[in-house]
């Protein structure tokens, strides 16, 4: 049922939406005010993205759900101004429903989006020569272990680190942290520190040939990597990636294999700036089909 109710128009068009379809307010400090409020363009922006609707069709499905639903009165941005206004959209925290007080879980890693360039297929015919001009952006994600929630989303280029993003990721999230595991790209001091900040717990493997950061007779705190490198040094990484539940890192995986399949891999946005709305606007539709349910899978008992 929960994956039937995603198809739902009523679930990206509300009438909270609809009563502030038009800006009440004036945010420009020149010039005429913006006709449309952030709220009508992030609706009509999201079908886009759902539906896979390139912006002059997703103005004229908006115009007609809006016949439909009797909000003739009601005007229609045109694909212009979709592009124009996407680029000025304001970055809101993933919100969460209400739940318990349980600190979070959080899983993070990056996964490519690609821009232009050649396909699959023809890169491995021809090699190196075709992959020269394919361009792709970087989607990080900080997600929910127990929820498959995305609580924060960064998007940069293919050349940034992804150890460099994780305290970006870190300040977006929203209430109490437990834990924050990430592969070994993740080893990084400003990592540690940020996840550290929180009042976290961080499992990230050390990296081949790590040393100790701290002395064992310092009267400071130990450091989660010290604690994790001599647990390794003991018993074994296998060992310590059994004892510290590292293994539900992989969660993360899975809920960028699931934005990427309902979504595409690919932006259709050739702007930075819009790509990474274009991002966020995905991930949002993607914590709203979660919350709707998950699909359960049962083992057969074969016999």
């Amino acid at each position: 049922m929960a994956l039937t109710r995603r198809g739902e128009i009523t679930l990206w068009v509300d009438a909270a939406t609809l009563a502030v379809w038009r800006n009440r307010t004036r945010t420009r400090k020149r010039g005429r005010p913006s006709v449309y409020s952030d709220q009508a363009i992030q609706c009509i922006l999201t079908l886009a993205a759902v539906f896979a609707l390139p912006l002059r069709a997703a103005q004229g499905f908006a115009r007609s759900l809006l016949g439909l639903l009797g909000r003739n009165d009601l005007p229609v941005p045109n694909y212009s101004t979709l592009c124009r206004r996407r680029m000025r959209l304001t970055f809101l925290p993933l919100r969460q429903e209400p739940r318990n007080r349980r600190p979070l879980r959080l899983v993070v890693d990056s996964t490519g989006l690609k821009v232009s360039g050649e396909g699959e297929w023809k890169v491995k015919k021809h090699g190196k020569e075709a992959k020269k001009r394919r361009v792709w952006r970087k989607a990080h994600l900080l997600v929910d272990a127990d929820t498959h929630l995305i609580h924060a989303v960064q998007t940069t280029g293919q050349e940034v680190a992804d150890g460099s993003v994780l305290p970006a990721l870190v300040a977006q999230v929203e209430g109490a942290v437990e834990q924050i595991s990430g592969d070994g790209a993740y080893d990084w001091r400003s990592c540690y520190e940020a996840i550290r900040g929180v009042g976290a717990r961080a499992v990230i493997p050390p990296r081949q040939g790590a040393v100790i950061w701290q002395h064992g007779n310092c009267k400071a705190d130990p450091l989660d990597r010290d604690v994790a490198l001599r647990l390794i040094r003991r018993k074994g990484r296998s060992a310590w990636k059994q004892a510290s539940g590292y293994h539900r890192r992989s969660l993360v995986e899975t809920a960028m294999g699931r934005l990427k399949r309902l979504f595409g891999s690919h932006l259709s946005a050739r702007l930075e700036a819009a790509q990474a709305v274009e991002t966020w606007l995905r991930c949002a539709a993607l914590n709203r089909m979660t919350r709707l349910g998950m699909p359960q899978t049962t083992a057969l008992e074969v016999r």
